[in-house]
Protein backbone atom coordinates (compact mmCIF):
# COMPACT_ATOMS: atom_id res chain seq x y z
CA UNK A 1 0.00 0.00 0.00
CA UNK A 2 1.44 3.34 -1.09
CA UNK A 3 2.57 5.75 1.63
CA UNK A 4 1.86 9.35 0.64
CA UNK A 5 3.82 12.28 2.03
CA UNK A 6 0.57 14.15 2.53
CA UNK A 7 -3.13 13.54 2.03
CA UNK A 8 -5.25 16.62 1.33
CA UNK A 9 -8.93 16.24 2.19
CA UNK A 10 -11.20 18.34 0.02
CA UNK A 11 -10.56 20.04 -3.33
CA UNK A 12 -11.97 23.43 -2.39
CA UNK A 13 -9.93 26.60 -2.85
CA UNK A 14 -7.58 25.92 0.06
CA UNK A 15 -7.23 22.21 -0.66
CA UNK A 16 -6.29 22.88 -4.27
CA UNK A 17 -3.67 25.54 -3.51
CA UNK A 18 -2.23 23.44 -0.68
CA UNK A 19 -1.91 20.40 -2.96
CA UNK A 20 -0.44 22.51 -5.77
CA UNK A 21 2.11 24.10 -3.41
CA UNK A 22 3.26 20.79 -1.91
CA UNK A 23 3.35 18.87 -5.18
CA UNK A 24 5.45 21.65 -6.70
CA UNK A 25 7.91 21.13 -3.84
CA UNK A 26 8.23 17.48 -4.82
CA UNK A 27 6.04 15.95 -2.14
CA UNK A 28 3.96 12.90 -3.02
CA UNK A 29 0.45 14.33 -2.64
CA UNK A 30 -2.92 12.61 -2.69
CA UNK A 31 -5.96 14.88 -2.93
CA UNK A 32 -9.31 13.31 -1.98
CA UNK A 33 -12.54 14.93 -3.20
CA UNK A 34 -15.97 13.42 -2.63
CA UNK A 35 -17.54 15.36 -5.53
CA UNK A 36 -16.81 14.42 -9.14
CA UNK A 37 -15.24 17.80 -9.93
CA UNK A 38 -12.79 20.07 -8.09
CA UNK A 39 -13.65 23.40 -6.53
CA UNK A 40 -16.07 23.19 -3.62
CA UNK A 41 -17.80 26.57 -3.85
CA UNK A 42 -15.57 27.44 -6.80
CA UNK A 43 -17.52 25.39 -9.31
CA UNK A 44 -20.20 25.70 -11.97
CA UNK A 45 -23.15 23.60 -13.13
CA UNK A 46 -25.21 23.45 -16.31
CA UNK A 47 -28.93 23.82 -16.85
CA UNK A 48 -30.18 23.97 -20.41
CA UNK A 49 -27.86 26.17 -22.42
CA UNK A 50 -26.48 28.01 -19.37
CA UNK A 51 -23.42 27.23 -17.26
CA UNK A 52 -24.03 28.84 -13.88
CA UNK A 53 -21.35 30.21 -11.57
CA UNK A 54 -21.95 28.87 -8.05
CA UNK A 55 -20.43 31.45 -5.74
CA UNK A 56 -17.88 33.91 -7.14
CA UNK A 57 -19.18 37.47 -7.37
CA UNK A 58 -16.01 39.54 -7.39
CA UNK A 59 -12.47 38.19 -7.20
CA UNK A 60 -10.09 40.41 -5.23
CA UNK A 61 -6.33 40.70 -5.10
CA UNK A 62 -5.55 40.16 -8.80
CA UNK A 63 -4.59 43.65 -9.90
CA UNK A 64 -2.93 44.13 -13.28
CA UNK A 65 0.41 43.03 -14.78
CA UNK A 66 1.74 46.53 -14.07
CA UNK A 67 0.24 46.66 -10.59
CA UNK A 68 -0.06 43.03 -9.47
CA UNK A 69 -2.10 42.19 -6.42
CA UNK A 70 -1.09 39.52 -3.90
CA UNK A 71 -3.38 36.86 -5.38
CA UNK A 72 -1.92 37.36 -8.87
CA UNK A 73 1.54 36.74 -7.43
CA UNK A 74 0.31 33.61 -5.62
CA UNK A 75 -1.33 32.16 -8.72
CA UNK A 76 1.73 33.01 -10.79
CA UNK A 77 3.96 31.14 -8.32
CA UNK A 78 1.65 28.14 -8.59
CA UNK A 79 2.01 28.26 -12.38
CA UNK A 80 -1.63 28.74 -13.39
CA UNK A 81 -1.77 32.36 -14.56
CA UNK A 82 -1.30 31.39 -18.21
CA UNK A 83 -4.45 29.26 -17.96
CA UNK A 84 -6.63 32.10 -16.71
CA UNK A 85 -8.13 35.24 -18.22
CA UNK A 86 -9.34 38.05 -15.98
CA UNK A 87 -11.74 40.85 -16.88
CA UNK A 88 -11.59 43.96 -14.65
CA UNK A 89 -15.00 45.05 -13.39
CA UNK A 90 -16.04 48.64 -14.01
CA UNK A 91 -17.91 48.97 -10.72
CA UNK A 92 -17.24 48.25 -7.06
CA UNK A 93 -20.95 47.90 -6.46
CA UNK A 94 -24.33 49.50 -6.89
CA UNK A 95 -26.51 50.10 -3.82
CA UNK A 96 -30.24 50.62 -4.09
CA UNK A 97 -32.09 51.52 -0.91
CA UNK A 98 -35.71 51.46 -2.02
CA UNK A 99 -37.18 54.97 -2.45
CA UNK A 100 -34.05 56.55 -0.92
CA UNK A 101 -30.95 56.20 -3.08
CA UNK A 102 -29.49 54.48 -6.13
CA UNK A 103 -25.71 54.92 -6.28
CA UNK A 104 -22.84 53.17 -8.04
CA UNK A 105 -19.24 53.31 -6.82
CA UNK A 106 -16.29 52.68 -9.15
CA UNK A 107 -12.94 51.03 -8.33
CA UNK A 108 -11.16 54.36 -8.00
CA UNK A 109 -10.63 56.10 -4.67
CA UNK A 110 -11.13 59.63 -6.01
CA UNK A 111 -14.37 58.58 -7.74
CA UNK A 112 -15.64 56.87 -4.59
CA UNK A 113 -15.03 60.01 -2.54
CA UNK A 114 -16.45 62.40 -5.16
CA UNK A 115 -19.55 60.29 -5.82
CA UNK A 116 -20.29 59.88 -2.13
CA UNK A 117 -19.74 63.61 -1.61
CA UNK A 118 -22.10 64.43 -4.50
CA UNK A 119 -24.88 62.48 -2.82
CA UNK A 120 -23.95 63.47 0.74
CA UNK A 121 -22.41 66.98 0.60
CA UNK A 122 -23.11 67.46 4.31
CA UNK A 123 -20.76 64.53 5.05
CA UNK A 124 -17.88 65.77 2.87
CA UNK A 125 -15.25 66.01 5.60
CA UNK A 126 -16.33 62.75 7.22
CA UNK A 127 -16.11 60.84 3.93
CA UNK A 128 -12.57 62.03 3.29
CA UNK A 129 -11.56 61.39 6.89
CA UNK A 130 -13.00 57.88 6.85
CA UNK A 131 -11.11 56.80 3.74
CA UNK A 132 -7.89 58.50 4.86
CA UNK A 133 -8.06 56.49 8.07
CA UNK A 134 -9.07 53.29 6.27
CA UNK A 135 -6.09 53.44 3.91
CA UNK A 136 -3.51 54.46 6.50
CA UNK A 137 -4.81 51.88 8.95
CA UNK A 138 -4.77 49.04 6.45
CA UNK A 139 -1.24 49.82 5.31
CA UNK A 140 -0.23 49.26 8.94
CA UNK A 141 -2.28 46.03 9.03
CA UNK A 142 -0.27 44.79 6.05
CA UNK A 143 3.03 45.45 7.84
CA UNK A 144 1.98 44.00 11.20
CA UNK A 145 -0.36 41.14 10.35
CA UNK A 146 0.71 40.01 6.89
CA UNK A 147 4.40 40.94 6.67
CA UNK A 148 4.99 40.19 10.38
CA UNK A 149 7.30 43.13 11.03
CA UNK A 150 9.55 41.94 13.91
CA UNK A 151 9.82 45.54 15.15
CA UNK A 152 6.08 45.95 15.61
CA UNK A 153 5.24 48.39 18.38
CA UNK A 154 2.48 50.78 19.38
CA UNK A 155 4.80 53.70 18.59
CA UNK A 156 5.60 52.46 15.08
CA UNK A 157 2.04 51.41 14.18
CA UNK A 158 -0.31 53.57 16.28
CA UNK A 159 -3.34 53.17 14.00
CA UNK A 160 -3.07 49.39 14.07
CA UNK A 161 -3.07 49.29 17.85
CA UNK A 162 -5.87 51.85 18.06
CA UNK A 163 -8.28 50.26 15.56
CA UNK A 164 -7.43 46.56 15.18
CA UNK A 165 -10.00 45.56 17.80
CA UNK A 166 -12.74 47.98 16.77
CA UNK A 167 -15.85 47.08 14.81
CA UNK A 168 -16.85 48.81 11.60
CA UNK A 169 -19.86 50.65 13.00
CA UNK A 170 -17.71 52.12 15.81
CA UNK A 171 -15.24 53.54 13.35
CA UNK A 172 -17.86 54.83 10.92
CA UNK A 173 -19.58 56.63 13.77
CA UNK A 174 -16.43 58.72 14.31
CA UNK A 175 -16.81 60.22 10.84
CA UNK A 176 -20.35 59.73 9.56
CA UNK A 177 -23.76 60.49 11.07
CA UNK A 178 -26.15 59.96 8.15
CA UNK A 179 -27.57 56.40 8.40
CA UNK A 180 -28.14 56.28 4.65
CA UNK A 181 -24.44 56.92 4.00
CA UNK A 182 -23.52 54.27 6.58
CA UNK A 183 -25.72 51.84 4.63
CA UNK A 184 -24.10 52.77 1.31
CA UNK A 185 -20.68 52.03 2.82
CA UNK A 186 -21.72 48.72 4.40
CA UNK A 187 -22.51 46.18 1.62
CA UNK A 188 -19.21 44.35 2.02
CA UNK A 189 -20.44 43.16 5.40
CA UNK A 190 -22.48 40.72 3.31
CA UNK A 191 -19.22 39.07 2.22
CA UNK A 192 -18.46 38.01 5.79
CA UNK A 193 -22.04 37.45 6.98
CA UNK A 194 -22.15 39.75 10.00
CA UNK A 195 -23.56 43.28 10.41
CA UNK A 196 -21.22 46.30 10.64
CA UNK A 197 -21.68 46.33 14.42
CA UNK A 198 -19.96 42.94 14.61
CA UNK A 199 -17.65 43.16 11.60
CA UNK A 200 -14.00 43.88 12.36
CA UNK A 201 -12.96 47.21 10.89
CA UNK A 202 -9.83 45.46 9.65
CA UNK A 203 -11.99 43.21 7.45
CA UNK A 204 -13.89 46.14 5.99
CA UNK A 205 -10.65 48.01 5.39
CA UNK A 206 -9.14 44.97 3.68
CA UNK A 207 -12.02 44.69 1.25
CA UNK A 208 -12.25 48.37 0.34
CA UNK A 209 -8.48 48.61 -0.06
CA UNK A 210 -8.17 45.43 -2.12
CA UNK A 211 -11.10 46.11 -4.43
CA UNK A 212 -10.19 49.75 -5.02
CA UNK A 213 -6.44 49.32 -5.41
CA UNK A 214 -6.37 45.94 -7.19
CA UNK A 215 -9.81 46.05 -8.84
CA UNK A 216 -12.59 43.51 -8.56
CA UNK A 217 -12.29 41.12 -11.47
CA UNK A 218 -14.38 38.57 -13.28
CA UNK A 219 -12.79 35.27 -14.25
CA UNK A 220 -13.66 34.24 -17.79
CA UNK A 221 -15.26 30.83 -17.65
CA UNK A 222 -16.09 31.32 -13.98
CA UNK A 223 -14.45 29.93 -10.89
CA UNK A 224 -14.54 26.39 -12.29
CA UNK A 225 -11.80 27.49 -14.67
CA UNK A 226 -9.54 28.35 -11.75
CA UNK A 227 -10.34 25.10 -9.93
CA UNK A 228 -9.61 23.07 -13.06
CA UNK A 229 -6.31 24.91 -13.62
CA UNK A 230 -5.16 24.24 -10.05
CA UNK A 231 -6.24 20.59 -10.22
CA UNK A 232 -4.38 20.13 -13.51
CA UNK A 233 -1.28 21.69 -11.98
CA UNK A 234 -1.39 19.21 -9.07
CA UNK A 235 -1.39 16.35 -11.57
CA UNK A 236 1.33 17.94 -13.73
CA UNK A 237 3.46 18.24 -10.59
CA UNK A 238 3.14 14.49 -10.00
CA UNK A 239 0.30 14.59 -7.48
CA UNK A 240 -2.74 12.31 -7.50
CA UNK A 241 -6.40 13.34 -7.30
CA UNK A 242 -9.22 10.94 -6.57
CA UNK A 243 -12.70 12.24 -7.30
CA UNK A 244 -15.90 10.71 -5.93
CA UNK A 245 -13.71 9.56 -3.07
CA UNK A 246 -14.28 11.28 0.25
CA UNK A 247 -12.48 10.72 3.52
CA UNK A 248 -14.35 9.00 6.33
CA UNK A 249 -11.72 9.01 9.07
CA UNK A 250 -8.37 10.48 10.07
CA UNK A 251 -6.52 7.84 12.08
CA UNK A 252 -4.52 9.24 15.00
CA UNK A 253 -2.25 7.26 17.31
CA UNK A 254 -0.14 8.63 20.16
CA UNK A 255 -0.95 12.19 19.14
CA UNK A 256 0.20 11.76 15.53
CA UNK A 257 -1.55 11.24 12.20
CA UNK A 258 -1.11 7.69 10.91
CA UNK A 259 -3.49 7.33 7.98
CA UNK A 260 -6.70 8.36 6.26
CA UNK A 261 -9.56 5.96 5.62
CA UNK A 262 -11.69 6.67 2.55
CA UNK A 263 -15.45 6.27 2.23
CA UNK A 264 -14.83 2.96 0.46
CA UNK A 265 -12.88 1.63 3.46
CA UNK A 266 -9.39 1.91 1.96
CA UNK A 267 -6.75 2.92 4.50
CA UNK A 268 -4.06 5.23 3.11
CA UNK A 269 -0.90 5.54 5.25
CA UNK A 270 0.44 9.08 5.67
CA UNK A 271 2.09 11.19 8.36
CA UNK A 272 0.65 14.50 7.13
CA UNK A 273 -2.94 15.55 6.47
CA UNK A 274 -4.25 18.94 5.35
CA UNK A 275 -7.99 19.11 5.84
CA UNK A 276 -9.96 21.53 3.69
CA UNK A 277 -13.12 20.18 5.31
CA UNK A 278 -14.65 22.44 7.92
CA UNK A 279 -12.94 22.54 11.29
CA UNK A 280 -16.05 20.94 12.78
CA UNK A 281 -16.03 18.11 10.23
CA UNK A 282 -12.31 17.55 10.72
CA UNK A 283 -12.37 17.16 14.49
CA UNK A 284 -15.91 15.88 15.09
CA UNK A 285 -16.84 13.81 12.05
CA UNK A 286 -13.46 12.52 10.85
CA UNK A 287 -11.75 11.77 14.14
CA UNK A 288 -12.35 9.66 17.24
CA UNK A 289 -13.42 11.91 20.08
CA UNK A 290 -10.61 10.75 22.36
CA UNK A 291 -8.00 12.34 20.09
CA UNK A 292 -9.53 15.84 19.90
CA UNK A 293 -7.33 18.28 21.87
CA UNK A 294 -9.08 20.28 24.58
CA UNK A 295 -7.87 23.55 23.06
CA UNK A 296 -9.74 22.70 19.86
CA UNK A 297 -12.89 21.79 21.81
CA UNK A 298 -12.77 25.17 23.53
CA UNK A 299 -12.25 27.02 20.24
CA UNK A 300 -15.29 25.34 18.71
CA UNK A 301 -17.44 25.77 21.83
CA UNK A 302 -17.07 29.53 21.67
CA UNK A 303 -17.72 29.74 17.92
CA UNK A 304 -20.97 29.57 15.94
CA UNK A 305 -21.54 28.58 12.34
CA UNK A 306 -21.93 31.28 9.73
CA UNK A 307 -25.08 31.84 7.72
CA UNK A 308 -25.74 29.91 4.55
CA UNK A 309 -27.56 31.35 1.55
CA UNK A 310 -30.72 31.12 -0.49
CA UNK A 311 -29.85 31.62 -4.14
CA UNK A 312 -31.75 31.80 -7.42
CA UNK A 313 -29.56 31.00 -10.43
CA UNK A 314 -31.41 32.38 -13.44
CA UNK A 315 -30.77 32.22 -17.15
CA UNK A 316 -32.67 35.05 -18.84
CA UNK A 317 -33.73 35.13 -22.50
CA UNK A 318 -32.71 38.78 -22.84
CA UNK A 319 -29.85 41.21 -22.47
CA UNK A 320 -29.31 42.64 -18.95
CA UNK A 321 -30.58 46.10 -19.95
CA UNK A 322 -33.98 44.67 -20.86
CA UNK A 323 -34.74 44.19 -17.16
CA UNK A 324 -32.87 47.24 -15.88
CA UNK A 325 -29.59 45.56 -14.91
CA UNK A 326 -26.84 48.10 -15.54
CA UNK A 327 -24.13 47.06 -13.08
CA UNK A 328 -22.51 43.73 -12.32
CA UNK A 329 -22.84 43.82 -8.51
CA UNK A 330 -26.11 45.12 -7.06
CA UNK A 331 -26.99 45.33 -3.36
CA UNK A 332 -30.73 45.70 -2.85
CA UNK A 333 -32.11 47.02 0.45
CA UNK A 334 -35.39 48.38 1.75
CA UNK A 335 -34.08 50.02 4.94
CA UNK A 336 -31.04 51.69 6.47
CA UNK A 337 -31.45 49.57 9.60
CA UNK A 338 -28.67 47.08 8.99
CA UNK A 339 -29.37 45.22 12.23
CA UNK A 340 -32.90 44.44 11.07
CA UNK A 341 -31.63 43.38 7.67
CA UNK A 342 -29.15 40.95 9.19
CA UNK A 343 -31.71 39.67 11.70
CA UNK A 344 -33.80 38.58 8.70
CA UNK A 345 -31.12 35.94 8.08
CA UNK A 346 -32.61 33.97 10.97
CA UNK A 347 -36.01 33.73 9.26
CA UNK A 348 -36.79 31.07 6.67
CA UNK A 349 -39.08 33.20 4.50
CA UNK A 350 -37.99 36.00 2.16
CA UNK A 351 -39.69 39.30 1.40
CA UNK A 352 -38.72 42.88 0.56
CA UNK A 353 -37.23 43.36 4.05
CA UNK A 354 -34.39 40.95 3.19
CA UNK A 355 -31.16 42.36 1.86
CA UNK A 356 -30.34 40.79 -1.50
CA UNK A 357 -27.46 40.83 -3.94
CA UNK A 358 -27.83 40.38 -7.69
CA UNK A 359 -24.77 39.60 -9.80
CA UNK A 360 -24.75 39.66 -13.59
CA UNK A 361 -21.51 38.56 -15.21
CA UNK A 362 -22.56 39.36 -18.79
CA UNK A 363 -21.97 43.07 -18.23
CA UNK A 364 -18.22 42.38 -18.14
CA UNK A 365 -18.20 39.24 -20.25
CA UNK A 366 -20.93 39.02 -22.93
CA UNK A 367 -19.73 35.51 -23.75
CA UNK A 368 -20.71 34.24 -20.29
CA UNK A 369 -24.02 33.02 -21.73
CA UNK A 370 -25.39 32.47 -25.25
CA UNK A 371 -25.93 35.54 -27.47
CA UNK A 372 -29.04 37.50 -26.59
CA UNK A 373 -29.19 36.08 -23.07
CA UNK A 374 -27.70 36.73 -19.67
CA UNK A 375 -27.35 34.85 -16.43
CA UNK A 376 -27.85 36.30 -12.97
CA UNK A 377 -27.46 35.09 -9.42
CA UNK A 378 -29.87 36.50 -6.85
CA UNK A 379 -28.80 35.69 -3.31
CA UNK A 380 -29.68 36.49 0.28
CA UNK A 381 -27.94 35.17 3.38
CA UNK A 382 -29.94 32.76 5.53
CA UNK A 383 -29.03 30.59 8.50
CA UNK A 384 -29.54 26.90 7.93
CA UNK A 385 -31.33 25.94 11.16
CA UNK A 386 -34.83 27.08 10.08
CA UNK A 387 -34.49 24.89 6.98
CA UNK A 388 -33.48 21.89 9.08
CA UNK A 389 -36.85 22.16 10.79
CA UNK A 390 -38.77 21.81 7.51
CA UNK A 391 -40.14 18.24 7.19
CA UNK A 392 -38.67 16.43 4.16
CA UNK A 393 -42.16 15.96 2.74
CA UNK A 394 -42.64 19.74 2.70
CA UNK A 395 -39.16 20.75 1.57
CA UNK A 396 -39.85 21.12 -2.16
CA UNK A 397 -43.06 23.05 -1.56
CA UNK A 398 -41.30 25.43 0.84
CA UNK A 399 -38.34 25.89 -1.48
CA UNK A 400 -40.53 26.98 -4.40
CA UNK A 401 -42.77 29.12 -2.20
CA UNK A 402 -39.80 31.05 -0.79
CA UNK A 403 -38.26 31.36 -4.27
CA UNK A 404 -41.51 32.86 -5.56
CA UNK A 405 -41.49 35.41 -2.72
CA UNK A 406 -37.87 36.26 -3.49
CA UNK A 407 -38.76 36.94 -7.11
CA UNK A 408 -41.58 39.22 -5.99
CA UNK A 409 -39.08 41.19 -3.92
CA UNK A 410 -36.60 41.33 -6.81
CA UNK A 411 -39.23 42.70 -9.18
CA UNK A 412 -39.46 45.82 -7.02
CA UNK A 413 -35.97 46.62 -8.37
CA UNK A 414 -36.01 44.85 -11.73
CA UNK A 415 -39.59 44.88 -13.03
CA UNK A 416 -40.45 42.06 -15.39
CA UNK A 417 -37.42 39.90 -14.60
CA UNK A 418 -39.68 36.91 -13.90
CA UNK A 419 -41.09 37.01 -17.44
CA UNK A 420 -37.63 36.50 -18.94
CA UNK A 421 -36.59 33.42 -17.00
CA UNK A 422 -35.59 30.61 -19.33
CA UNK A 423 -33.79 28.45 -16.76
CA UNK A 424 -33.81 28.62 -12.99
CA UNK A 425 -32.20 26.58 -10.22
CA UNK A 426 -32.83 27.15 -6.53
CA UNK A 427 -30.25 26.56 -3.80
CA UNK A 428 -31.29 26.56 -0.13
CA UNK A 429 -29.06 26.11 2.93
CA UNK A 430 -29.86 22.40 2.63
CA UNK A 431 -28.34 22.47 -0.87
CA UNK A 432 -25.16 24.05 0.46
CA UNK A 433 -25.02 21.55 3.32
CA UNK A 434 -25.27 18.69 0.83
CA UNK A 435 -22.60 19.92 -1.59
CA UNK A 436 -20.18 21.63 0.79
CA UNK A 437 -20.52 19.23 3.71
CA UNK A 438 -20.59 22.15 6.17
CA UNK A 439 -22.76 22.24 9.30
CA UNK A 440 -26.14 23.87 8.54
CA UNK A 441 -24.80 24.73 5.07
CA UNK A 442 -22.56 27.53 6.39
CA UNK A 443 -20.73 29.26 3.55
CA UNK A 444 -18.27 31.34 5.59
CA UNK A 445 -17.03 28.75 8.08
CA UNK A 446 -17.59 30.03 11.59
CA UNK A 447 -19.19 33.42 12.07
CA UNK A 448 -16.64 36.12 11.44
CA UNK A 449 -16.65 37.74 14.86
CA UNK A 450 -13.49 39.48 16.00
CA UNK A 451 -13.15 37.17 19.02
CA UNK A 452 -12.84 34.17 16.70
CA UNK A 453 -10.41 35.78 14.24
CA UNK A 454 -6.78 34.87 13.65
CA UNK A 455 -5.80 37.67 16.02
CA UNK A 456 -6.99 35.45 18.88
CA UNK A 457 -7.13 31.97 17.35
CA UNK A 458 -4.20 31.49 14.94
CA UNK A 459 -4.24 28.53 12.60
CA UNK A 460 -2.02 25.95 14.32
CA UNK A 461 -1.39 22.21 14.18
CA UNK A 462 -2.68 20.80 17.48
CA UNK A 463 -2.11 17.18 16.43
CA UNK A 464 1.25 16.27 14.96
CA UNK A 465 0.86 16.03 11.21
CA UNK A 466 -2.70 17.46 11.02
CA UNK A 467 -3.30 20.88 9.50
CA UNK A 468 -6.51 22.71 8.64
CA UNK A 469 -7.02 25.17 5.79
CA UNK A 470 -9.91 27.23 4.50
CA UNK A 471 -12.62 29.55 5.71
CA UNK A 472 -13.22 27.84 9.05
CA UNK A 473 -9.68 28.57 10.29
CA UNK A 474 -9.23 32.07 8.89
CA UNK A 475 -10.90 34.69 6.75
CA UNK A 476 -13.61 33.54 4.37
CA UNK A 477 -13.92 34.41 0.69
CA UNK A 478 -12.03 33.41 -2.44
CA UNK A 479 -8.77 35.33 -2.03
CA UNK A 480 -8.35 34.45 1.68
CA UNK A 481 -9.09 30.75 1.20
CA UNK A 482 -6.84 30.43 -1.84
CA UNK A 483 -4.09 32.04 0.22
CA UNK A 484 -4.95 29.86 3.23
CA UNK A 485 -4.02 26.70 1.35
CA UNK A 486 -0.63 28.11 0.39
CA UNK A 487 0.11 29.34 3.91
CA UNK A 488 -0.93 26.03 5.47
CA UNK A 489 1.27 24.11 3.02
CA UNK A 490 4.20 26.33 3.96
CA UNK A 491 3.50 25.71 7.64
CA UNK A 492 3.70 21.96 6.98
CA UNK A 493 6.96 22.36 5.06
CA UNK A 494 8.53 24.44 7.86
CA UNK A 495 7.55 21.97 10.58
CA UNK A 496 8.66 19.02 8.46
CA UNK A 497 12.07 20.63 7.98
CA UNK A 498 12.48 21.48 11.65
Amino acid sequence: MQLYDVVVIGAGNAGLTAAATLSKKGMDVLLLERHNIPGGSATSFCRGRFEFEVALHQLSGIGTPKKPGPLRSTLDQLGVMDDLEFVPMTDLYRVVVKDQIDITLKPDLSQVISELTRHFPHEKEGIKGFFDLLYNFFLQVISVFYLKDPETSREKYPLYFQYALKDTRQVMAQFISDPLLVTVLSPYATYVGVPPSKMAFADMAAMFFSYIEFLPVHLKGGSQTLSNALANKVIQNGGTIRYSCGASKIVVEDGEVRSVITETGEEIPTRHVISNASKYATYVELMDDIHVPEIVRNEMRQASHSPSAFTLYMGLDCEPSAVGITESSNFLLSTTDMETTFNRMKVLDIDERDGMMLSCYNLMDPSFSPPGTCQVALVTLKYGKPWLRVPPTQYAEEKYRVADNMLKAAELYFPGIRNHIEEIEIATPITHMRYLGTPTGSIYGFENFLKDSELFIPNQAHIRGLYCAGGSVGLCGFQPTLDSGVQTARMLLREKAA
